[in-house]
């Protein structure tokens, strides 16, 4: 029961990845327009009368915080992430390989453990019962991206990884080839901005 070659169980796989694709690119650029309305927002409102907009900061410090920890995820697998790559891009493509198979292994694992530590931290925030200066949002619910974002993070470079794995070619993330294989010509713009 195969259709264009994939399994029905992998084509299932593939439509949840592609809707947590698009939760993850709604998330992250509500989250970036938030920001800008309230840093714009405040300076108009500043402006116009004289006064700040009391609860800018902590919009804009949970939209910051939802920013960073969600965009983890969606940066491991657009290959997009911050990479020192000075050594890796010198190296033959063996040694590219075997490194594109460790790389996101150890940040899988460093991410799990940071999970693991965020979320005792939010309990205790929980537990603490503290709330927001002027919204009287509980504090816990902000910091619970924390967790989530460190956990997608997560299973995103584990994805990496097996791609890494299954696969001949290098990938720097689970939707890009890595840049030192794909010929200049093949390349898209957007692409050729990374170099």
């Amino acid at each position: 029961m195969k259709n264009n070659g994939e399994k029905p169980f992998g084509k299932m796989l593939n439509k949840v990845d592609q809707a947590f694709l698009k939760i993850e690119e709604f998330i992250l650029s509500s989250a970036v327009i938030l920001i800008a309305l309230m840093v714009c927002g405040n300076v108009i409102s500043r402006e116009l009368t004289g006064t700040s907009l009391l609860f800018h900061q902590e919009v804009a410090f949970f939209a910051i915080i939802v920013s960073t920890f969600m965009g983890i995820s969606y940066a491991a697998r657009k290959g997009r992430h911050i990479s020192m790559s000075a050594i890796y891009d010198t190296v033959p493509w063996k040694m590219r390989k075997t490194m594109a198979i460790f790389i996101p292994l150890i940040t899988s694992v460093s991410l799990f453990v940071l999970a693991y530590y965020s979320y005792f931290y939010v309990y205790d925030i929980f537990e603490i019962g503290t709330t927001s200066t002027n919204l009287q949002i509980p504090m816990y619910v902000m910091y619970a991206f924390v967790p989530l974002g460190f956990i997608m993070g997560g299973i995103q470079y584990l994805r990496n990884l097996i791609v890494n794995i299954t696969n001949k070619e290098v990938y720097i993330g689970t939707d890009a080839l890595d840049y030192n294989d794909v010929k200049p010509e093949d390349r898209e713009v957007d692409d050729q901005m990374q170099l």
